[in-house]
């Protein structure tokens, strides 16, 4: 069977299970030792909020990250954050688990692990 496209992502999984994901990853992030201090704890459903629009936007599904954030300019909303190799690694790993407990088809998983690894270690920033 071949693979889903990108934009095909939101067609198999539509936005619940988008934000399944989002929420999923976002349980993890407080009690990581490595995540947990980037994230201010009282903005905390905010992230998940944009994060999840973002992929709903990036995989087929409603512009509303663009319309009231503009061009997603990664690199740039993140610089504030010191994003090493081993942060990158972290997340990752937290999003893998995250993709794994939100029991997306394979399919759908496989188009979103290649884009999310290589967006993770574009956004690293720091040695």
């Amino acid at each position: 069977m071949p693979s889903p496209e990108p934009s095909t992502v939101f067609d198999a999984v539509g936005e619940a299970g988008l934000r399944r994901l989002v929420s999923a990853f976002y349980r993890r992030v407080p009690g990581d030792d490595v995540l947990g201090p980037m994230y201010p704890a009282d903005d905390l459903a905010e992230a998940e909020r944009r994060l999840g629009d973002f992929l709903i936007y990036r995989f087929g599904g409603p512009d509303t990250y663009i319309r009231e954030r503009g061009n997603p300019q990664l690199r740039m909303r993140h610089i504030q954050f010191a994003i090493t190799s081993t942060a990158r690694d972290r997340w990752v790993s937290l999003m893998d688990a995250a993709l794994d407990e939100a029991a997306l088809p394979f399919e759908v998983a496989a188009v979103m692990k290649p884009f999310l690894h290589e967006a993770a270690t574009f956004l690293v920033n720091r040695p």
